[in-house]
């Protein structure tokens, strides 16, 4: 259809997006029509592209049907002969995807709605969509709406989203490296907290990187400031620790079932780890979250190696031992099995972690970072069962949200890795948290690694670039057959961007994040802007050293005290020609690295040194006749006697030898008698 055909429907007080003549919103007629597309022909007349750059993929068009006007989405167009005239008329096709109708209420006020009372018919006209229909479209009508950016088709409309909707039944961000996730989190989850004051998050932070984000409303906890007790762990989180992450041995893994109750049993009652009580009903099990001590349950193991009966057991139970008595003394699983962890402190941990009440921070950013990769599955399993339990116990009085950064570490698509309890404790927040008052949040770069029924959960997703043909294929089959090509143009959206749809939006919108402020952008530590280049680096190898060995700088408090003890002592005990100045607290102490470099060998003197054994007796005579001389000549001469050095010890002189003390000389002065052996 040519440009200058008009239509009748076209008024002159229509709505007009720009100051072209009215026919450049005609774009063309329907020539075919499914139910749920539909194809648009038109012409552009003597090759001019006037009309062609008024609309393009991805932008949303109106077809006018009766007092209806059928919105539809452009995700294909092309020219019939393949080819471009520049001076014939070019006839293309676009094919559209049907997303609702605007229509007119009884009372007479126009307004969008996803389903289509009439389709489209042959020969309806399809034009520009306009403005005031775009609005529409877009607009929210529920409360605890709020702006989170723009459309991409129109700059000049807000992108809204509804917070509620968002978080009952979860939300996800994917997107590949470097498109912004980490940043459109942060936005979300401030909005987030604006819109709902007793919402409490929980971040798994694997990169260290959303502290930075919310210095205002967020807790750090990493492994310096966590207490996270090791009788919180479940049988099979335990084990992951024990085990290292390998697969426990069944014989090891039923002892600590059998033993850890005991354990529990002993702390409770206050009887001794080597005394067991009789075996009575009782709900404490090896998963019931009760203090108990390593050392009962060391002390147990011994009792067991000790027995006469079960020698099959005792390589075993040997075997968990020194597993047990590995772990505790491994410094980077201090978090666990500090000094801290044997009292009674759940509810301090709780109220630290899941911020009950808060004060103020309602977010808590759990930096995994510092944590032993072979655990970190524990660690995210022990939280996230938590926080179902806490939704669960307290009938709904905790709105919490667990953000899952990197999600596909946790619950990986492929069943055979990944840790069980994890897995299961995500899923269980995914299928049932939204009856409880607990959402998800799932973040992740490849949802194609990612299992599909954690993604499936999700009800508003926010697909950000996808250059990965896998991850785009997951990201179609989670959205509805309404809106499968909105993602057909995912692969080419820049930075910033997205394409949301789900329950938090009233149709699929192409939209940019706004921008977030500078102090709140996410970074992990250390990242900050280009530092100058000409200022000299300000890296401590010593403190990075530490902190891969997982071991913290020397406390020097009590050599000072010593330090200072010995000096008093010193003074108060030799009487010296000169006094012995006071030292003074911290003043002429060794400093911190002094006193933590090892300390200098005294060398042994000769005395100290074993003399071997006299292997001719000839020569040892010798020897004592040589010591005799020399002494008797030193006696003489008025010097000291010398000790008679080990040969071996003997070292090379440069001072001249004094006159007359040769031994030829020594022996030529004694009278021969003396010589002879009595």
């Amino acid at each position: 259809m040519l440009d200058s055909d008009l239509h009748s429907s076209v008024g002159a007080g229509e709505d007009r997006r720009d100051t072209l003549k009215p026919g450049n919103r005609f774009l063309g007629r329907v020539v075919g029509c499914t139910g749920s597309r539909a194809t648009i022909a038109a012409i552009a007349e003597s090759g001019e592209t006037s009309l062609t750059e008024l609309w393009s993929v991805g932008r949303l068009i109106s077809i006018s049907v009766g007092a209806n006007r059928v919105v539809a989405l452009v995700y294909a167009m092309q020219t019939v002969a393949s080819e471009w005239g520049e001076q014939t008329n070019n006839t293309f096709r676009i094919e559209v995807e049907l997303m609702g109708e605007v229509h007119t209420d009884p009372d007479g006020r126009e307004s969008f709605s996803t389903g289509i009372s009439q389709y489209p018919y042959l020969g309806a006209i399809a034009h520009r969509i306009r403005a005031t229909d775009l609005a529409r479209i877009y607009e929210s009508t529920q409360t605890d709406s709020c702006v989170i950016g723009k459309l991409t088709q129109d700059e000049s409309l807000d992108a809204t989203i509804h917070v509620p909707s968002m978080l009952a039944k979860h939300f996800a961000i994917v997107g590949t490296t470097g498109v912004g996730k980490s940043t459109a989190v942060t936005l979300l989850l401030h909005k987030a907290i604006a819109a709902d004051p007793k919402l409490r998050v929980l971040i798994l932070d694997p990169h260290n990187e959303f502290a930075a984000a919310f210095p205002e409303h967020a807790v750090v906890i990493d492994t310096d400031t966590l207490d996270l007790p090791f009788w919180l762990f479940r049988l099979e989180e335990f084990a992951e620790v024990i085990f290292r992450g390998r697969p426990p041995v069944p014989e090891e893994l039923d002892i600590l079932r059998d033993v850890i109750p005991d354990a529990k049993k002993a702390f409770k009652g206050g009887e001794s780890g080597l005394v067991r009580r009789q075996n009575e009903k009782s709900s404490i099990t090896a998963d019931t979250p009760v203090p108990y001590r390593i050392a009962d349950l060391l002390a147990m193991i011994d009792e067991r190696i000790g027995r006469l009966e079960g020698r099959t057991d005792k390589p075993h139970l040997r075997s968990l031992k020194i597993k047990i008595v590995s772990a505790i003394n491994d410094p980077r699983y201090h978090f666990m099995f500090s000094s801290n962890t044997i009292t009674d402190t759940i509810q301090d941990t709780i109220a630290k972690i899941f911020r009950i009440p808060g004060e103020g921070r309602p977010i808590a950013t759990f930096e995994l970072a510092g944590i032993p990769s072979e655990v970190v599955n524990s660690v995210a399993s022990v939280l996230c069962r938590m926080a179902f339990e806490i939704g669960l116990w307290s009938d709904g009085g905790i709105h919490m949200l667990v953000v899952c950064e990197e999600a596909h570490r946790y619950v990986p698509a492929d069943a055979s890795l990944g840790f069980l309890p994890t897995r299961q404790a995500i899923a269980r927040i995914a299928k049932e948290g939204r009856k409880y008052g607990v959402s998800l949040g799932i973040i992740t770069q490849r949802p194609g690694e990612l299992d599909p029924t954690i993604l499936s959960q999700c009800s508003t997703v926010f697909a950000m670039r996808l250059a990965n043909d896998r991850d785009q294929e997951i990201i179609r089959s989670a959205i509805s057959n309404s809106s499968i090509s909105t993602t057909s143009f995912i692969s080419s959206i820049g930075n910033g961007e997205a394409i949301a749809f789900g329950e938090a939006v009233a149709v699929p919108m192409r939209m940019r994040f706004t921008r977030v402020e500078d102090r709140h952008l996410p970074r992990a530590h250390g990242i900050t802007d280009k530092a100058d280049e000409d200022a000299p680096p300000s890296v401590d190898l010593r403190s990075i050293v530490s902190r891969m060995r997982a071991i913290s700088g020397p406390d020097i408090s009590n050599f000072q005290q010593s330090y200072l003890a010995a000096q008093s002592t010193k003074a108060s005990t030799f009487e010296d020609d000169e006094p012995i100045e006071e030292v003074a607290h911290g003043a002429d102490l060794p400093s911190e690295a002094d006193a933590w470099q090892e300390p200098a060998f005294e060398p042994y003197r000769p005395d100290m040194l074993p003399r071997p054994e006299p292997v001719n007796p000839q020569l040892e005579r010798f020897n004592q006749i040589r010591e005799q001389i020399l002494s008797g000549h030193a006696e003489r001469d008025g010097s000291p006697r010398p000790h008679a050095p080990d040969p071996r010890l003997a070292q090379p002189t440069t001072e001249p030898r004094r006159e007359g003390s040769s031994l030829r000389e020594s022996l030529l002065k004694r009278p021969l008698g003396s010589l002879i052996r009595k």
